[in-house]
């Protein structure tokens, strides 16, 4: 979807600008929200697809206006009660008054390491091969949806050539919605800076993304 997270060349948000020696969390409830969220993705009532989904879906001030934790914690609310962990009134009166659904699992403290060491690996077997290989000139689609997806908006309607042929991975833009894994093969697309910024952009400069097999079409 075209939300308030996806700021590529937008103008009006200034430079980008690195904390030096950036800690991990700027609060200690940062570190909660992170706990609460892992936690919570335990439970195994949805995928990390529709969790970005949630995020990109708060409304535009409330996005824009909030941290990066704030915004992780925002969107589990939306999670929580989509799935019938919990109530909007539950969220207001800070503690629990209803029962709510059962987690398929329960994430405890002794299992936290083993399951952050083994991650959440993403790629899936197909049997299509790849339609195409590196250095084929490709462009990607111009598409608007409401839904998910993880083609960003300045690099569509753009052309660029493949770069790298990644493998084979889920499909977020079902995934995210219940459709399925779908898995399709990714591909890293390079463009140069005069295809997505326009006229001038620095000459010297290319963006690459990695794209899904559906969002590209042969040139």
């Amino acid at each position: 979807m075209n939300g308030p997270h996806d700021l590529g060349g937008q103008m009006g948000f200034g430079p980008v600008a690195p904390e030096k020696d950036e800690p991990y969390f700027h609060a200690e409830w940062e570190k909660r929200a992170l706990g609460l969220t892992l936690s919570c993705g335990a439970f195994g009532a949805w995928t990390i697809d529709e969790s970005r989904h949630a995020r990109e879906s708060i409304p535009p001030a409330r996005y824009l206006s909030a941290s990066y934790y704030e915004i992780w914690t925002r969107a589990l609310e939306v999670l929580l009660q989509r799935h019938g962990f919990l109530r909007a009134e539950e969220i207001e009166a800070g503690h629990k008054q209803f029962d709510g659904a059962t987690p398929k699992r329960v994430l405890t403290a002794d299992m936290v390491a083993g399951v952050l060491a083994k991650g959440g690996p993403c790629d899936r077997p197909v049997e299509a091969a790849a339609r195409f290989a590196v250095g084929d000139r490709v462009k990607t689609r111009n598409f608007n949806p409401v839904t998910h997806t993880r083609l960003p908006r300045y690099a569509r309607a753009k052309v660029g050539m493949i770069e790298a042929v990644q493998g084979t991975f889920v499909f977020p833009d079902d995934n995210a919605h219940g459709k399925g894994e779908n898995p399709q093969w990714v591909y890293t697309v390079v463009f140069d800076g005069g295809e997505i910024w326009g006229e001038g952009a620095d000459p010297s400069l290319t963006v690459s993304i990695d794209a899904w097999e559906s969002y590209l079409e042969r040139v």
